[in-house]
């Protein structure tokens, strides 16, 4: 038998997962996803052993379902295989989890104590870590958070403008996507070592920014909640509160439509009328989607231009995420605005999905990166197993 590690990352409509070597090199031996839980189910994954698959699945409505799904098919493909420690991406830490933990009963109840700060991902993420400690009791759970890379903010940059019993009740700016950023974080200063002030872009369906100094983050556009910040696939992005109560008072919306209104039907499927998809968009000829396109690259230069402020400066540009790294036309858009700062694209390199997209006359390093959260969850599982094995 051989031992592996098994990292996930759950959420509401997907879940990913990679498995790998228990062994420093971490060697990938398979990879893979359930994309669209609740609807047009598939399962795609591939692995050096066998042929890609991508087939449709039925009666698969949530994370659990997914989970026994890809447990079978690991199964199947690695009979010799075992789980030495299991890695989550664990959205919110709260004010408690700074780091990567190890998961036993109180951790559980405390985390599950945070629902309430994210009720779109914790609940999901929680399920399958219950899930997989009761069937692999044998193997170490690791919860891996995605506020973490976020948390020696400053007082400023945490604290919202509310009467201090709020922010003392956890009513605080938190941060998110932070494993994607400390990949991406440990990417930059192979590829360029001596950037010292970095804005990192994750933009997906989920979008998000983050500056860094020295590998360190400062400031991000999210802040209480993954709502904030950049325009995305269906969320609004940031918002002016006064709009909340309108939609109450003039609308007759109840609080619980307009959650559903503001993370569901918003961003670009609510400004384009027709697809969240960046693709769909770019493809398009419609005014709205190019409306949806316009908004998105217009929130995306004025959050990188704020970035650079609070960093007094920019050293290097990451674009990552499904739109960052997939989507050359958005990067040039970003990038045509930031000349002020010094941005310069090599138009061939940006077109063929460069990793280093910058021109030799740029100030500023321009990259196109592949993010690997999965990949950051088994780092942590490989460190926290090695302390445990020398505590024991």
């Amino acid at each position: 038998m051989k031992a592996a590690i098994f990292a996930l990352n759950a959420g509401s409509s997907s879940l990913k997962f990679a498995l790998y070597a228990d062994a420093p090199a971490l060697d990938l031996l398979a990879r893979g996803e359930v994309a669209g839980l609740g609807a047009a189910t598939r399962l795609q994954a591939h692995c050096a052993n066998a042929p890609a698959i991508d087939r449709a699945l039925i009666g698969v409505a949530n994370a659990t379902d997914a989970l026994h799904v890809v447990l079978d098919w690991i199964v199947a493909q690695f009979p010799q295989v075992y789980f030495s420690a299991i890695g989550h991406r664990v959205v919110h830490g709260g004010s408690a989890f700074h780091a990567p933990i190890i998961v036993d009963d109180a951790t559980l109840q405390e985390l599950e104590a945070l629902d309430p700060l994210a009720p779109q991902h914790q609940p999901f993420n929680l399920a399958v870590v219950r899930a997989l400690r009761e069937r692999f009791p044998q193997a170490l759970p690791i919860a891996c958070f995605d506020t973490a890379f976020h948390s020696a903010w400053p007082d400023c940059a945490q604290r919202i403008a509310l009467p201090r019993r709020f922010h003392d009740a956890g009513v605080r700016r938190y941060g998110f996507h932070g494993l994607s950023y400390e990949f991406l974080s440990d990417r930059v200063r192979t590829l360029a070592p001596h950037a010292q002030r970095v804005v990192l872009a994750h933009l997906g369906s989920g979008a998000s920014m983050c500056a860094t100094r020295d590998g360190r983050s400062v400031e991000s556009t999210m802040g209480f909640s993954v709502l904030d910040g950049l325009p995305m696939g269906t969320r609004c992005g940031a918002i002016d509160p006064g709009v909340i109560f309108h939609l109450h008072r003039q609308f007759n919306l109840d609080f619980e439509q307009i959650e559903h209104l503001l993370y569901y039907d918003s961003g670009l499927k609510g400004v384009s009328a027709s697809s969240p998809d960046m693709r769909d968009l770019l493809a398009s000829q419609s005014i709205q989607s190019r409306q949806a396109i316009d908004l998105f690259v217009h929130h995306c230069v004025s959050a990188i231009g704020a970035l650079a402020a609070v960093l007094g400066g920019i050293d290097a540009l990451v674009f990552s995420g499904g739109i960052g790294w997939h989507a050359p036309q958005i990067r040039a858009l970003v990038c045509a605005q930031l000349e002020f700062l010094g941005v310069l694209v090599d138009a061939p390199a940006n077109t063929a999905n460069s990793e280093r997209i910058s021109s030799a006359a740029s100030k500023v390093g321009v990259f196109a990166l592949a993010t690997d959260e999965e990949l950051m969850i088994a780092r942590h599982c490989l460190m926290l197993a090695a302390g445990q094995r020398r505590a024991g």
